[in-house]
């Protein structure tokens, strides 16, 4: 056992199908808040009426103006409105961007948050926070972010697309892959990030099969919750640097992304890192890690390659040069100019490159 530090995070996590209508109103009293800003999209309205109707008089404003990766102007936005409204506490509705624009405004405000998702984003029970401005994303780690409290309900999403229940199920497990050699990895969120990997393994192909399938979402859900605490626990490391800079920079579909480097990494890291490789192969059901997980994509219906995303294959030497400014130093495998090259060069095209050609 080598030496590890852990920081457990006081998250307070609410889980079982119906929660959000029943358990909501509790989480705010329990943080005596009486005028609530309420961040969600317009397409998150009818369901967002509905949820907030048993306490709609603390609710003193809507934010719907949630765009991807968190502009600084939106979140300028929506910190004027908290303050304009004299809100003491925020609710964020909705998937991942969502979240982060709640985030955004508690960064800035110290106001609590509460977050109920309706995808898979896991970043709800993370103190990490992105921001991007001028093509470029910056992220960062502060512990006012973190809601204060996160209620997890299926039946929330039952009506998530197939296609985005993928990517988005997908992108969790990136946080859980990336958690096994992120610099503050430690065995505690390793055990974490391996049961997660294995409920969204477990959950996933049969979301897209039956979307009304309430155990499988329900297992995908708890998988997502997990890969948010390994990722809060372990930090982020290539995974999520690469998939920041193409979407601050080129403004790539977020879960999409995360969803087609994965594999990628995934196997540029891999011979570095053999007991991971072994752990994560054995969390999505045995076997080579990375083609179980190619398998799972193509299962799953995942766009193969970064140019079904929008990229140009112009832009690949620009993505190099902003990855390679920012790589973690530990990662497993060494990190150039040119293996990144080969790894943004074959996620682009969506093809196996030279690394995963040579896996056993």
């Amino acid at each position: 056992m080598h030496d590890f530090e852990y920081q457990a995070l006081p998250a307070r996590a609410v889980f079982g199908a119906g929660a959000a209508h029943t358990r909501l109103s509790g989480e705010f009293d329990r943080l005596g808040a009486t005028r609530i800003l309420l961040v969600a999209t317009e397409r998150e309205r009818p369901l967002v009426d509905e949820l907030v109707a048993p306490f709609a008089n603390r609710v003193v404003a809507t934010f719907t103006g949630v765009r991807q990766h968190v502009p600084v102007a939106v979140a300028q936005q929506a910190r004027e409105l908290a303050a304009s409204v004299g809100a003491d506490a925020v609710l964020a509705v909705g998937g991942g961007s969502t979240t982060g624009t709640a985030k955004a405004i508690a960064l800035t405000t110290g106001l609590p948050v509460v977050a109920v998702p309706t995808t898979y984003a896991g970043s709800e029970v993370t103190p990490l926070w992105g921001l991007t401005e001028n093509g470029r994303k910056t992220t960062g780690t502060d512990p006012v972010v973190l809601p204060r409290a996160v209620v997890y309900d299926p039946e929330l999403t039952l009506t998530l697309p197939a296609d985005l229940s993928a990517t988005s199920g997908l992108n969790a497990m990136a946080h859980c892959v990336e958690a096994f050699w992120a610099p503050r990895r430690n065995p505690i969120s390793s055990l974490v990030a391996e049961e997660g990997i294995r409920a969204l393994a477990t959950g996933l192909p049969a979301v897209v099969a039956c979307g009304d399938d309430l155990e499988a979402r329900s297992e995908v859900l708890y998988g997502s919750y997990l890969a948010g605490v390994a990722l809060a626990g372990a930090g982020t490391g290539l995974h999520h640097t690469i998939c920041h800079v193409l979407g601050g920079a080129f403004d790539l579909p977020h879960a999409a992304t995360h969803a087609v480097v994965l594999p990628h990494v995934l196997a540029f890291n891999a011979p570095g890192a053999p007991d991971a490789a072994r752990r994560i192969g054995r969390a999505l059901g045995g076997g080579d890690p990375v083609h179980a997980l190619r398998a799972l994509g193509t299962q799953l219906g995942i766009p193969r390659g970064l140019r079904e995303l929008g990229m140009r294959e112009d832009q690949i030497d620009e993505a190099v040069a902003l990855v390679a400014a920012t790589v973690p130093a530990d990662n497993p495998v060494p990190v150039d100019a040119a293996a990144l090259r080969g790894l943004l060069r074959a996620a682009w095209a969506g093809e196996p490159g030279t690394t995963e050609e040579e896996q056993p």
